[in-house]
C-alpha cells in the first residue's frame, strides 16, 4: 500500500487537484487585500498649443495664434495607486469561504481516491495470490499424475492392469500439463494487473508474498451498526457535504450582488519635464458602485446556484443509500465465503481420502485407471475451490473495509 501511495497516478492526480483547490482559494482571497499598481512613462514631445473644442478661446486667454515649432522636450509621468475593497455585502468574503470549503471537499475526494486505490490493490493482490496457489495445486496434481503413470506402466508391464489404464494415465498427464501452463499464465496476468494497481513498472519475475487476512472488526454486526460507522467515515459523503457548504456560500455571495460595493482609493501622480523637478498630486477617495439593473442576471445566477445546491443535496441522499448497498453486499459476501470455506475444507479432506483409497485399490488390483483419475480430478477441484474461496473471503473483507471507509 505504501508503494501505491507514492506511485499510483490516480493518487498523484488527486493530490494535484487538492493543490489546485488551494490555489483557487488564494485567488478568491486576493480581492479582499489591498490592490497596488504603479505606472511610469516617458515621452519626447513637442509643446505646440492645440485648441480643442470646449476649451477657452484664444481671446479669453489673452493670446492669439501660437507659432508652431519642432522643438521637443522631455516629459516624465507616473502614478501609484492603492485600492481597497471596504464592503460588498459578503460577495467576496463568501466566495473565499466557499473556496475554502471546496479545499476540504477536495481533500475528502483525495481520500476517496486513496480508498479506491487501496481496494483495487487489495483485490488484485488477493487475485494474484489465489492464482499463485492454483499454480501450486496444478503442480502437485501434475506430480501425482506422473506417479500414477509410472505406477500404471509397471502394472501394465507385469500384466496386472489393462493397457487402457495406461492410455488413460497418459491422457490425464497431458491434461495436467496443460492445466499447469494455463495456471501459470493466469498468475502472470494477475501480477501484471497488480503492477498496474500499485503503479509499478516492474517485470513479472517476482513472487507474490503469502499474507493472511484478519477479520474486519464488527464484520458480523447488524447492518445498522455498520451503517452508522460508515456514514461517519466515508469520504464521498464528506466531500459532497463540503461541496454543498461551498455552494450555499456561493448563493450568499451572488445575493450580495443586489447591494452596492464600497471601495477606497489613494493615488500619487508625479509628472514634469525633468526628473529632478517633478510636480506631483495626491488624491484619495471613496467609490460606491451599485448595479441597479442588469437584465435579471443576478436573479438568474441565484436561481442557478440554488439549483446546483439542491442537486448536491440529492447526491448526498443517493450516496447514503449507496453506502448501505455497499455494506450489505460486502457483509453478505463475507458471510457466504466463511460458510463456503468451512464446507470446502471438509471437501478437501474427503477428496484426499478418496484418492488415497483409490490408489490403494488400484495397487491391490481391484481398482482401475478411471477410478483413480476421477479421484484425482475430485481432489484437484476441491483444492482449487478452497483456494478460490479463501480469495473470495479476503476480497469480501477488502470490500467491507472500503464500504466502512477504513484502510
Amino acid at each position: 500500500m505504501s508503494a501505491a501511495a507514492k506511485l499510483q497516478p490516480q493518487l498523484r492526480q488527486a493530490r494535484s487537484a487538492t493543490a489546485a483547490a488551494r490555489a483557487v482559494a488564494d485567488e478568491a482571497m486576493a480581492p479582499l487585500l489591498p490592490q497596488a499598481s504603479m505606472n511610469l512613462g516617458y515621452e519626447r514631445t513637442t509643446a505646440n498649443y492645440t485648441s480643442r473644442p470646449g476649451t477657452l478661446p484664444a481671446s479669453a486667454t489673452g493670446s492669439g495664434n501660437f507659432p508652431m515649432s519642432w522643438k521637443t522636450f522631455n516629459f516624465f509621468s507616473g502614478s501609484a495607486t492603492v485600492n481597497q475593497l471596504i464592503w460588498d455585502f459578503n460577495q467576496t468574503s463568501s466566495r473565499w469561504r466557499a473556496a475554502q470549503a471546496r479545499i476540504d471537499g477536495q481533500r475528502e475526494s483525495e481520500r476517496a481516491v486513496a480508498l479506491q486505490v487501496a481496494l483495487a490493490v487489495r483485490s488484485t493482490y488477493f487475485t494474484a495470490h489465489v492464482d499463485k496457489e492454483l499454480v501450486e495445486v496444478a503442480r502437485q496434481t501434475l506430480h501425482n499424475l506422473e506417479k500414477h503413470l509410472m505406477q500404471t506402466e509397471g502394472m501394465v508391464a507385469v500384466g496386472t492392469a489393462p493397457e487402457i489404464d495406461l492410455a488413460q494415465a497418459r491422457t490425464n498427464l497431458a491434461t495436467g500439463r496443460a492445466q499447469l501452463v494455463s495456471a501459470e499464465n493466469a498468475y502472470l496476468t494477475a501480477k501484471a494487473l497488480l503492477n498496474q494497481a500499485v503503479g509499478w513498472t516492474l517485470n513479472l519475475d517476482y513472487e507474490v508474498a503469502d499474507r493472511t487476512v484478519d477479520p474486519v472488526e464488527g464484520e458480523d454486526s447488524p447492518i445498522e451498526v455498520l451503517e452508522a460507522a460508515a456514514l461517519k467515515s466515508r469520504p464521498e459523503l464528506a466531500s459532497l457535504q463540503r461541496q454543498l457548504d461551498a455552494q450555499l456560500l456561493t448563493v450568499r455571495a451572488i445575493k450580495g450582488g443586489y447591494a452596492p460595493t464600497l471601495s477606497g482609493n489613494l493615488s500619487v501622480t508625479p509628472g514634469g519635464t525633468a526628473l529632478d523637478s517633478l510636480s506631483w498630486n495626491v488624491a484619495g477617495g471613496l467609490s460606491l458602485t451599485w448595479p441597479l439593473f442588469q437584465g435579471g442576471m443576478t436573479r438568474a445566477q441565484v436561481r442557478e446556484a440554488e439549483a446546483v445546491a439542491e442537486q448536491l443535496s440529492a447526491q448526498i441522499d443517493q450516496e447514503r443509500m449507496q453506502v448501505r448497498v455497499d455494506l450489505e453486499q460486502a457483509r453478505l459476501a463475507v458471510r457466504a465465503a466463511k460458510a463456503l470455506l468451512s464446507a470446502q475444507l471438509d471437501a478437501v479432506v474427503n477428496a484426499r481420502d478418496q484418492l488415497r483409497l483409490a490408489e490403494g485399490r488400484y495397487a491391490e488390483g481391484v481398482g482401475n485407471g478411471i477410478e483413480i483419475g476421477d479421484a484425482q480430478v475430485a481432489l484437484t477441484s476441491a483444492e482449487a475451490q478452497q483456494v478460490q474461496t479463501d480469495g473470495q473471503l479476503a476480497t469480501a473483507r477488502a470490500q467491507l473495509l472500503y464500504a466502512l471507509g477504513h484502510w
